[in-house]
């Protein structure tokens, strides 16, 4: 039967409040402007056109999908990030704002030689090399490359499916020539015979959700998004465990590296870096809901030997 979409709409809500959809409103608006090409801005003016039987039936296949627990960014396709618009399928983590003080403060540490607002505790370089490790959707090092300057970004990750999506979303932000992707795990790929590859600066947000909390998730993330990339271990930190000690010796001189935590992790991650007398200037950063978001380090003057 054919519908108004106003009508449409308030069914798709309804249906959505009903499974248990936090923000039924949102995504049954969402899905239609998906499904019909229609800017949100122009939504308005389509409350009382009537749409086609087979119209109908595409937007109620759609409904179901996200009654069913489906993200909304998977059955669309992209979320925005850094105000920039990233693609996403279930092989990669769907970008979060908790993500973007991380990517805020690298862009800030490239172009002002700031951190947390701040004088950086070394000398500001005139170019940075960059290292995303396990970038997923290529989040974080695409938006550094995007909006730093006189930077140069390479991108890792072990599913070699998230760097296709990753390749495609430089591509899509006009960066795809400007970035390098390896594949392998954290690392390795920049482990030679003869010579390790370094870099200015190393990013990361590893998997730090502990495996016994992986079951109380939303049924979105627990039943769609990668557990590779959301399971950290018994207590969270097993992939900091093997990361921070191989970190050093990627670091170019008074090299930085930032990493993002979870909101109870601050002080175990720090300590990993205090116990390692190869890292310096060891500090947190909190992002905008005042929660602990990402530890900062340093390469110490004096290496270890």
């Amino acid at each position: 039967m054919s519908m108004r979409v106003k009508e449409l709409m308030n069914i798709g809500q309804a249906q959505l409040e009903k499974c248990g959809v936090a923000d039924a409103a949102i995504d049954s608006k969402q899905l239609y402007c998906f499904l019909m090409h229609v800017p949100n801005s122009k939504l308005i003016l389509e409350y009382q056109r009537t749409i086609d039987d087979a119209q109908c039936d595409e937007y109620f296949k759609l409904l179901d999908r996200r009654s069913a627990g489906e993200p909304l960014q998977y059955i669309v396709g992209f979320q925005e990030f850094m105000g920039l618009t990233f693609r996403v399928n279930p092989s990669v983590l769907i970008p979060r704002m908790d993500t973007e003080v991380l990517v805020e403060n690298a862009v800030s540490i490239v172009n002002e030689g700031k951190f947390g607002g701040e004088e950086l505790p070394v000398k500001h370089k005139k170019d940075y090399e960059v290292l995303d490790v396990g970038c997923g959707s290529g989040a974080i090092g695409i938006s550094i490359a995007k909006l730093g300057k006189r930077v140069k970004v390479t991108c890792s990750d072990i599913s070699k499916d998230a760097l296709t999506v990753a390749e495609k979303n430089a591509s899509l932000n006009g960066v795809g020539k400007d970035i390098e992707f390896k594949s392998g795990d954290l690392l390795e790929p920049f482990k030679g015979h003869f010579k390790k590859r370094k870099f200015d600066m190393i990013v990361s947000n590893p998997p730090y959700i502990r495996s016994d909390v992986i079951p109380t998730l939303q049924r979105e993330i627990k039943e769609h998004e990668p557990i590779l990339a959301l399971d950290g271990g018994p207590d969270g930190l097993d992939q900091y465990r093997r990361l921070i000690p191989d970190v050093a010796d990627h670091l170019n001189k008074e090299g930085i590296v930032m990493l993002e935590i979870g909101y109870d992790q601050m002080d175990a991650v720090k300590g990993l870096f205090k116990a390692d007398e190869r890292f310096e200037n060891v500090m947190g950063l909190q992002d905008l809901a005042g929660r602990d978001r990402v530890v900062f380090a340093t390469l110490a003057g004096k290496k270890k030997k």
